[in-house]
């Protein structure tokens, strides 16, 4: 039998598995297992904050379908990258993180960066485990690497002790893995479908929700045949944009919150009750509406639901969506409600408007006017990352996609600083389509070393910084040169964020004027570079410091939970 390293066990082992990409941070004792990866024929991407490398590790396993692999040292290393652990939690996206730690003989004595990882980790994931053996070692990456997509996604860890990485191991056949086969698909039972389609034939304003949850089960196919048999009103959340095309007539997006305010009977699919969707809950949702929840997780069915579990579907999005169908067969809704209609024209129009109002300095709405038409006149395959309050907010009803898994933003947990990070899995992920990161200067900030690990790479990016020398909204240029302390949502006036791109290698462009903002745009999604485009917009100091998702619940009930 041949004799391998524990390194060279962990590489073969996810290679094996069908792993061609890992991302992280090297360190002693990961440093072997990394070069590894690399000998192996799989793609260490290597970050500068443990943060980012998993924040890209979990928006890679959303895109995919196959869990993101992160690779950290111990101790700071994964306490860096605790941060993708809840995000990956919040989100339900699939993510491996594999982590070295003190030699086993060293356990409990004070060792080098020493602590006990999977304990701290239990809670927070799906599985975490340190193999009892370095015998056992492939069973267990296998273990953690399925429990990690299988069910709903979330994360998984793996502890990797130094006298494992750096030990020698006779390999045997039961120690080979194979290529990951898909999640099983569940199908919902017979009789709840039926009674669902039962409340959606009875509705008289019924609406399906898109979540992002749909997007990752790949099951744009058969909701599309839903939606188009049916005639049903849909409204996709920020990341389920896509699943049907934005651009359908049966889209009421913009009209949302008359939407949800009409539905009678809303079908949920891969969407949770919680903040994004208003808890479920009145003054949002009719008081007295019907929800049918479709979630692959069991557990999900029911909460913040008012009318409890009843409805609730469990099974694959995409499985779920071919027994309705079928059980809705010769079904044809009225389609979207006069009053949803009516609303979502007005809004379009007012939309619009502030879309083509020049005004100087640039606005959010006429920047992203600037460069969408960009983006068209290149006809550039893009996938879209935004983040930042405003920043985000704005571009979510700004940039239509007609395809899933395209645009990326903060999720369920808000969390700041993935923008750089998801744009770098997106470019691997996708190598034929270029990121276009919508960034917030806030945001920007959490992030900003990751264009050097881009440009190391050899990865595009086109990056637009929204600059409004704040957080939230900024302040006016005269604030900054009187005594007065600034407050606590300033930040630098006009900081050149394009010269960080210039300094590690990429390219770096202030745009003021609508001119200069098309011509830099153009040049960053034709680059095959990193491009950091500095928008400089207006600071909105006069507008409510809010974030409008948020202000819609103050006046909420108190929910089931």
């Amino acid at each position: 039998m041949a004799e391998v390293s524990g390194a060279s066990l962990i590489a073969s082992s996810l290679y094996d598995l069908g792993v061609r990409v890992v991302f992280g941070i090297v360190g002693i004792p990961v440093i072997e297992v990394a070069d590894a990866c690399i000998a192996r024929g799989i793609r260490f991407v290597s970050f500068r904050n443990e943060q980012s490398a998993s924040y890209a590790a979990t928006a890679y396993g959303y895109m995919t379908g196959k869990p993101g692999v992160c690779l950290v040292v111990g101790g700071p290393g994964v306490l860096h990258a605790i941060a993708g652990i809840g995000n990956a939690t919040h989100n339900c996206f699939p993510l491996l993180l594999l982590a070295g730690s003190s030699e086993s003989h060293q356990v409990y004595k004070g060792a080098f960066q020493e602590i006990d990882q999977v304990a701290t980790l239990a809670p927070m994931t799906k599985f975490a485990g340190r193999p009892p053996s370095l015998e056992l070692l492939p069973a267990t990456i296998e273990k953690a690497y399925r429990v990690s997509y299988y069910g709903r996604p979330g994360p998984t860890y793996v502890d990797l002790p130094a006298d494992y990485i750096q030990g020698k191991v006779a390999v045997d056949d039961t120690m080979k893995l194979y290529d990951a086969p898909a999640a099983p698909n569940v199908a919902a039972c017979f009789n709840r479908i039926k009674a669902a389609a039962k409340a959606i034939r009875e509705a008289k304003a019924p609406l399906v929700i898109i979540g992002k949850g749909a997007a990752y089960a790949r099951a744009e196919v058969h909701v599309r045949k839903l939606i188009d048999s049916t005639g049903l009103p849909f409204l996709p959340t920020p990341m389920g944009k896509g699943v049907v095309p934005d651009s359908s007539p049966l889209n009421v997006a913009a009209a949302r919150s008359a939407a949800l305010k009409t539905a009678d009977v809303v079908l949920l699919l891969g969407g949770r009750l919680n903040w994004i969707l208003h808890y479920g809950a009145a003054p949002k949702f009719k008081l007295d509406v019907k929800i049918i929840q479709v979630d692959i997780s069991g557990e999900e069915i029911g909460n913040n639901n008012q009318k409890g579990a009843e409805l609730g579907l469990v099974g694959d999005i995409g499985v779920v969506a071919q027994q309705l169908t079928h059980a809705l067969k010769g079904y044809k809704s009225a389609g979207v409600p006069a009053t949803v209609a009516a609303s979502r024209d007005k809004n379009m129009a007012a939309a619009e408007k502030k879309a083509n109002t020049k005004v100087l300095p640039l606005s959010y709405q006429f920047a992203y006017k600037v460069i969408k038409d960009a983006i068209a006149k290149t006809g550039k395959d893009v996938v879209y990352v935004s983040e930042g309050a405003n920043t985000m907010d704005v571009a979510r009803s700004a940039f239509d996609v007609d395809h899933p898994r395209i645009r990326l933003d903060a999720g369920t947990m808000a969390t700041m600083g993935v923008g750089i990070g998801y744009g770098i899995a997106a470019a691997v992920a996708f190598p034929n389509a270029i990121p276009v990161c919508i960034e917030g200067d806030s945001a920007f900030g959490f992030s900003s070393m990751e264009l050097e690990t881009a440009t190391r790479s050899g990865l595009p990016l086109a990056v637009f910084v929204m600059n409004n020398n704040g957080v939230y909204h900024g302040i006016e240029p005269e604030a900054y040169s009187t005594n007065t302390p600034l407050p606590s949502t300033a930040l630098g006036f006009e900081t050149r964020y394009d010269l960080i791109a210039e300094a590690v290698g990429g390219t770096g462009i202030v745009a003021r004027t609508p001119e200069e903002l098309y011509d830099a745009s153009v040049k960053a999604l034709t680059s095959k570079g990193v491009t950091v485009v500095n928008v400089i917009i207006d600071p909105g100091a006069k507008t409510k410091l809010e974030f409008g998702w948020l202000a819609s619940t103050k006046k909420a009930p108190k929910a089931k939970l």
